[in-house]
């Protein structure tokens, strides 16, 4: 079902949200293709918009006309010949062939007064067409006002010292620009200048960080829409051109839409997607736990606080050996036989005070030992400790024997002493009876 040409040309006015001043077929040719190839062609503004054919809504290229650089006729002004025309833009060049040189006659006035601003001297057509390219010069520089070129600085000797904020002594400002920027200076957060390949790899990566991409596209003042959109067979990548005009941005769609600026553009993919999609962000790393400064000491204003002094560090002290340490296992005396007890006894006290007075009766003076004898050494003696280290069991013998030979003959001395006085006794009775 063909479509009628009210809304096709209602479509590219909206696309291209420019107006239109001239329209026709034509052939266009690049230096790298051999043959031309058919277009439909529209002057819009200072733009040439190429479509396939007259029922096409969207432009398949087109070309700025404010870069050209110059516009040559190649063949000669014939009449029912083929008239060929090369543009010379910044960037490239190209051909552009009409079938007979009347309308490549009007399409040159019109490509020359759009590009320049001026009507070309030297035009062959009618008074009805020049009063046309009059129209179009009257409108484009409505459209665009021609800005007047900045002035250099003043020199510093001729500014005036005593008003130096002066308007006189202020900077021209910048001529605006030819092709605005709609975007403002408010950028959408997920804008980044990356590439498209570079812009899906960000999205398959990070699926977290979001779905939605803006891009510069790689025609010049121009931008790019890249999503993410999931499917049951999987994620999808999907690339949307926005065309800048001069009122705003075109969504390139089946339906074009406008918009005025690139948050109205994310604003209108989040709305369709019913917000399933958000914008590419990268997420920073935020804390979660506040950490509370332990509470100040109190401190008394009275009394001042007492000053923790350092421990020093002194070595562990070696303990020495005691006597019982030093001194040998007691012996199990034999039966009969009499026991030292040694100073460190726990009964040697109660032991002393029981026997203390007999033993020093029936111990004879001290006698002084011969040579080669060890001496019994006295508690008082300060040698004592150190004696007390040889073997104490040949002592303790030598003592008993000593004790017992001094006992045998006190008893024997006695038992002497006894029969002597019974003997004296018996005589003297025996006298006296006499």
């Amino acid at each position: 079902m063909s479509v009628h040409p009210r809304v096709v040309h209602k479509r590219r006015a909206t696309i291209t949200a420019l107006p239109l001043y001239f329209s026709g077929p034509l052939l266009k040719k690049n230096n790298k293709e051999k043959d031309f190839k058919n277009y439909y062609g529209e002057i819009r503004g200072s733009t040439l918009f190429l479509y396939k054919d007259d029922t096409q809504d969207t432009y398949t290229e087109k070309l700025d006309l404010e870069q050209l650089k110059s516009m040559t006729l190649d063949s000669p002004y014939r009449k029912k010949t083929a008239t060929i025309f090369t543009l010379k833009l910044h960037t490239e060049k190209v051909q552009l062939k009409m079938d007979n040189p009347d309308t490549g006659e009007v399409w040159r006035g019109y490509i020359l007064t759009v590009a320049k601003k001026e009507i070309p001297s030297k035009l062959q057509l009618l008074p009805g067409q020049m009063l046309l390219l009059e129209d179009v010069l009257a409108e484009e520089k409505k459209r665009n006002p021609p800005t007047r070129p900045a002035l250099p600085p003043r020199p510093s000797f001729l500014r005036p010292a005593s008003s130096p904020s002066s308007p006189s002594s202020r900077a021209p400002p910048p001529p605006p620009k030819d092709n605005p920027d709609h975007s403002g200076s408010e950028m959408p957060p997920c804008f980044f200048n990356v590439t498209r390949r570079e812009a899906e790899e960000m999205l398959e990566a990070n699926p977290e960080y979001g779905s939605i991409i803006l891009r510069p596209s790689t025609m010049v003042n121009n931008y790019a829409l890249t999503l993410r959109h999931l499917t049951p067979s999987g994620p999808v990548m999907k690339n949307f051109r926005l065309t800048s005009t001069n009122t705003g941005f075109v969504i390139g769609l089946e339906t074009a839409v406008t918009v005025t600026s690139l948050n109205d553009v994310l604003q209108y993919f989040l709305e369709k997607t019913e917000y399933r999609l958000q914008p590419y962000a990268v997420s920073d790393i935020y804390d979660i736990h506040i950490g509370a400064s332990p509470a100040p000491k109190p401190v008394s204003v009275n009394s001042p606080s007492a000053k923790t002094l350092p421990k020093a560090q002194v070595a562990p002290m070696m303990r020495a050996q005691t006597k019982e340490e030093l001194l040998p296992p007691p012996t199990t005396p034999e039966e009969g036989e009499y026991v030292v007890p040694e100073d460190q006894s726990p009964d040697y006290k109660n032991l002393k005070q029981v026997e203390l007075a007999s033993e020093e009766e029936l111990l004879p003076p001290p006698t002084t030992p011969e040579e080669g004898e060890y001496a019994v050494p006295d508690d008082k003696s300060p040698n004592y400790n150190n004696l007390k280290q040889v073997t104490l069991e040949s002592e303790l013998r030598e003592v008993l024997q000593i004790r017992r030979a001094s006992l045998y003959a006190m008893s024997s001395k006695d038992k002497s002493n006894m029969n002597k006085n019974e003997t004296t006794g018996i005589s003297h009775c025996a006298v006296r009876s006499n």
